[in-house]
C-alpha cells in the first residue's frame, strides 16, 4: 500500500484555524458548558521530528517514527487529533483519530470530510473518544467550513463515529500493541 508523506496542509484545516471554537466551561453551569468543543486547530501539521517524538513519548516505544499521523489539533490538557494514514490516496480520506492526554484513544472520523461534519454538529475529537458525545450543539460556523470543504453529503456526529467505530474497530488495540 502506497502512502503519501505528504505535510501539505489541507484547506479544510486550515479554514478551521479562522473559526471561534466555543468554550465557556463552568463545572458549576451545566447549561453554560453545554455545546463546548474543546478543540484548538493547528496552523500547519505539527513536524516529522515532533511527532516521531511524541508518539514515542505517548507509547514508551523508542522504535516508531509516527510518519503514519499527521498531527493538526489538541484539546486544552494536551490531547492531540491527527490523521491515521492507512489507506492510499490523500490525506483527506484518512481517518481522523485523538490521543488524550490521560491515555484515551479513538478514531473519531472515517475521513478529514466526515470530521468537518462531526465538528459541525458541535463534538469535537476529545468530547466523542473521552465522553463518548455522539451529539452536540451545532455551529454554524462549522458547518459553513463541512459545506465547503468535507465532500460529502451531512452527517450528524452519530452517524460519523458510527462509521468510524465500523471501519476502525481495532484502533485502542493497534496503539495498545505498539506501547511498551
Amino acid at each position: 500500500m502506497e502512502i503519501t508523506d505528504d505535510r501539505e496542509f489541507p484547506a479544510a484545516l486550515a479554514a478551521l484555524t479562522a473559526i471561534d471554537f466555543p468554550w465557556n466551561y463552568d463545572e458549576n453551569d451545566e447549561a453554560a458548558s453545554s455545546g463546548n468543543i474543546d478543540y484548538e486547530p493547528y496552523e500547519q501539521f505539527e513536524s516529522a521530528e515532533d511527532t516521531r517524538d511524541w508518539i514515542r513519548a505517548w507509547t514508551g516505544n523508542q522504535e516508531l517514527d509516527g510518519a503514519e499521523f499527521r498531527v493538526f489539533g489538541q484539546d486544552g490538557t494536551g490531547g492531540l487529533a491527527a490523521l491515521w494514514l492507512v489507506r492510499p490516496g490523500p490525506l483527506e480520506a484518512q481517518p481522523v483519530v485523538f490521543f488524550g492526554s490521560e491515555g484515551a484513544v479513538g478514531v473519531v472520523a472515517p475521513s478529514l470530510g466526515e470530521f468537518l461534519w462531526l465538528l459541525a454538529g458541535g463534538v469535537g475529537p476529545q468530547e466523542a473518544v473521552e465522553f463518548g458525545a455522539e451529539s452536540g450543539v451545532p455551529h454554524e460556523g462549522l458547518r459553513a467550513v463541512a459545506e465547503k470543504h468535507s465532500g460529502v453529503a451531512p452527517r450528524t456526529p452519530a452517524e460519523v463515529l458510527a462509521a468510524a467505530r465500523a471501519e476502525f474497530p481495532g484502533f485502542a488495540e493497534t496503539v495498545e500493541s505498539w506501547s511498551r
